[in-house]
């Protein structure tokens, strides 16, 4: 097949998105066809992923683009939310002959906005005001409900975003399909669990509020009063260390280490310098950083929540807390910094749970949906 994969977000190998769609295009070529790729930068070489309009915009481009040449694919897989236009213009327009369209999502925006909104009303939010919540209502989630309900097929990170697609949008059963994110071979390391003094903590991931970076930093704070000694790692943060540091309580931060920037080469000897990985996160699609620690053998912390618990079933593989609860998260890091025996019962678990989660075996579940899509399409 001759495929199209096209996201807006920046051409970054670091990013998260970005290095699913990287993965996709890789594995997909390890089978045979043929991948381009197009990126917000590639379509709007000034954008810088923070204009406003940029998502609507690019989601004419690539709309445009591919109507005007719609014989060079033989399926496109846009990413939600900008698939939108195409799939609006294909199903009003009667574009004849155009390719068809499979979507492909990390999370639900539903719960996005059911979370951020519960922790402005706490406090917790400061980004996400009635203005804001309008602005996405009216505009964001907009271009989401199009780009799902216009797809042929459709292929979704999480168990619950894929209920959500199928019931909300009024999908048939068949056309929206589960297809997890992946990770590395790279990543499948031969760990020592021996205990280490002071115990290393890890968070990995952006500093912004859906994060659960306000619990991370409460939670480190009372953890302080039971192991002083403990260090916190704040890694890929894309923040500066005053902005990360300014969050935990003057007697903790000299115990915080900030790398706001990691490159992806040097990811498997971070995680191999850690001991416990912690993402208290609110919300996500399927963490690729959560996939990546696991794989490595880390025992892991994280909340139940869509996305983390489709991966961690808890004191199996990890340990799973209440999502926004700093003292139970507080509970599970300790109960791992003191007992190597629980950490490496956790963590070779969790690199056991990995192994089903390779890119390799991710792609052949996108590859069956996008075969499916083609084959519909050579029909019509």
């Amino acid at each position: 097949m001759k495929i199209l994969i096209a996201i807006g977000v920046l051409r970054q190998q670091e990013a998260g998105a970005a290095r699913v769609v990287f993965s996709h295009a890789r594995e997909l070529e390890t089978r045979g066809h043929s991948v381009d790729c197009w990126f917000l930068d590639d379509i709007l070489p000034s954008a810088t992923g923070s204009g406003r309009f940029d998502a609507l915009v690019f989601a004419h481009r690539v709309a445009d683009k591919i109507l005007q040449d719609r014989q060079k694919y033989d399926v496109v897989n846009l990413h939600a939310p900008w698939g939108c236009v195409y799939g609006l213009r294909r199903r009003f327009f009667r574009s004849q002959g155009a390719p068809p369209y499979v979507f492909t999502m990390q999370g639900s925006e539903e719960r996005a906005v059911f979370v951020m909104s519960r922790e402005h009303r706490s406090g917790r939010a400061q980004n996400f005001a009635w203005k804001n919540r309008a602005w996405h209502r009216l505009y964001h989630q907009r271009m989401y409900d199009y780009s799902i309900r216009t797809a042929d097929y459709g292929a979704v990170a999480n168990r619950e975003a894929w209920a959500m697609a199928q019931i909300t949008h009024g999908r048939e059963p068949g056309c929206v399909w589960y297809v997890p994110n992946g990770t590395e071979e790279c990543f499948f390391l031969q760990r020592d669990y021996a205990k280490r003094e002071p115990p290393r903590l890890l968070f990995v991931g952006s500093w912004i509020d859906r994060k659960g970076i306000r619990y991370l930093a409460e939670a480190f704070g009372m953890l302080y009063d039971k192991l002083p000694d403990t260090t916190l790692s704040v890694a890929g943060c894309m923040a500066s260390e005053e902005a990360v540091k300014s969050c935990f309580a003057a007697e903790v931060r000299n115990r915080v280490r900030v790398i706001p920037f990691v490159k992806r080469p040097d990811m498997p000897a971070l995680y191999a310098a850690h001991d416990v990985f912690v993402f208290p996160s609110l919300v996500e699609g399927m963490p690729l950083t959560l996939l990546e620690a696991m794989a490595t053998g880390m025992a892991v912390v994280t909340s139940e929540s869509p996305g983390m618990a489709d991966l961690v079933e808890d004191e199996f593989n990890g340990l799973l807390v209440q999502p926004a609860d700093a003292h139970g998260l507080t509970a599970a890091i300790e109960r791992l910094c003191r007992s190597a025996d629980l950490c490496r019962r956790l963590g070779q678990e969790a690199q056991r749970t990995a192994r089903r989660y390779t890119w390799s075996i991710v792609a052949q579940k996108l590859e069956k949906v996008l075969l499916l899509a083609a084959h519909r399409g050579a029909q019509n």
